[in-house]
């Protein structure tokens, strides 16, 4: 989001000052040049200088085309401005220094902006330096020093200087700018990120919540109404799986590295709760399965530890083909449950007052 703002606003700047560019050197400057061509000892080295600058402002133009920065072309190309604003003012008629007949003296300084529009403004500023310091250099070395050159030089500065270190002002500010319409957008899309998490996770639950109405409600209504009785044994062991199922349920909203397991240790507390000797192990590293997933494999193992009277032993193998979720318990029966998720597969054998039971699921 950040390179999309930012890229969108440094755009239309950079074709707002190559806009200004062009008409700055190809349009005044020409006419300049042609007007006081006259003045000038050496035209030809004018026309080359003007030639230097307007390739430079055709790169632009297919970089903004193309939609690509200057980078191993910039430094070459600023090489390029300076190279001609030394060939112009070498070549300049004496006393002519920021004078109309200066035609390039306020507009190199342009094509070297559209080249270092989208560096610091420090940068720029010592591009816009230097094109003074040529200027000034050529005017102490090689033209008589007056109060009127002087003067001409630096009032003509203020516009060379001035007009281009407003566009590095500007440019700075939409960079700031569009730093922070980044950050309120991804606070805004945390935000609503946040929101439809929790609303998807409050339909879960509340889809849960009605799935364990169904036989957790009638169980409480008839202990209620006494039709039901806790001394019964079936009871108990109904009683027992609805506590593991919701322990279950509370358990999938934490958020933990493996849920699966975590999930699985919250089942067995039940069972430890009321005195079986629970083993549990996990060998392998496998993907996180799905929440629907995770509550067919971990049913297998609900049932058997509600159900276990001293002792259950729980065994996790995974890999990233296949995850296995087994259980021996001295369980009286198997209470089977049948899986909702495709590729959960699950087995169940008895015999002896043992029951292993074991569930797959194969993520692929």
């Amino acid at each position: 989001m950040a390179d999309t703002t930012k890229a969108q606003l440094h755009r239309g700047l950079r074709i707002a000052t190559l806009l200004v560019a062009v008409l700055t050197v190809d349009v005044l400057g020409l006419v300049n040049l042609l007007r006081h061509l006259g003045s000038h000892d050496v035209p030809a080295a004018q026309f080359t200088a003007l030639a230097l600058l307007t390739a430079v402002l055709a790169t632009e133009l297919v970089q903004v085309l193309r939609r690509r920065p200057w980078g191993a072309l910039r430094w070459p190309a600023i090489a390029v401005v300076l190279a001609a604003s030394a060939l112009s003012y070498l070549t300049l008629p004496d006393d002519r220094i920021a004078s109309t007949v200066d035609w390039l003296f306020g507009a190199a300084n342009w094509a070297g902006v559209v080249v270092l529009l989208d560096r610091p403004f420090r940068t720029m500023l010592a591009f816009l330096v230097t094109h003074e310091a040529l200027a000034l250099t050529n005017l102490l070395l090689f033209h008589d020093v007056t109060e009127r050159s002087l003067a001409r030089f630096a009032t003509g500065s203020v516009t060379v200087l001035g007009f281009p270190l407003c566009i590095a002002v500007v440019a700075a500010v939409l960079g700031r700018i569009a730093a922070q319409a980044d950050e309120a957008a991804r606070k805004l899309e945390r935000v609503r990120t946040a929101e439809a998490v929790a609303t998807a996770a409050h339909r879960r639950r509340s889809q849960r919540f009605a799935e364990l109405a169904a036989t957790t409600v009638p169980l409480l209504e008839g202990l209620a109404e006494g039709s039901l009785k806790p001394s019964d044994p079936l009871v108990r062991r109904d009683s027992a799986i609805e506590a593991a199922r919701m322990r279950r349920l509370f358990a999938e909203t934490d958020t933990v590295d493996n849920p699966l397991l975590h999930e699985l240790r919250h089942c067995a507390d039940v069972a430890d709760r009321k005195g079986v000797e629970v083993e549990l192990d996990a060998r392998g590293q496998w993907p996180v399965p799905p929440v629907a997933v995770r509550r067919d494999l971990t049913d297998a193992a609900l049932t058997a530890l509600a159900t276990a009277d001293s002792w259950a032993r729980v065994t996790v193998v995974g890999s990233a083909e296949l995850v296995s979720v087994s259980v021996v318990a001295d369980c009286a029966a198997a209470i089977a449950t049948e899986p909702v998720s495709d590729g959960v597969r699950v087995e169940t054998f008895s015999g002896n007052g043992t029951v292993w039971m074991e569930a797959r699921w194969e993520p692929s």
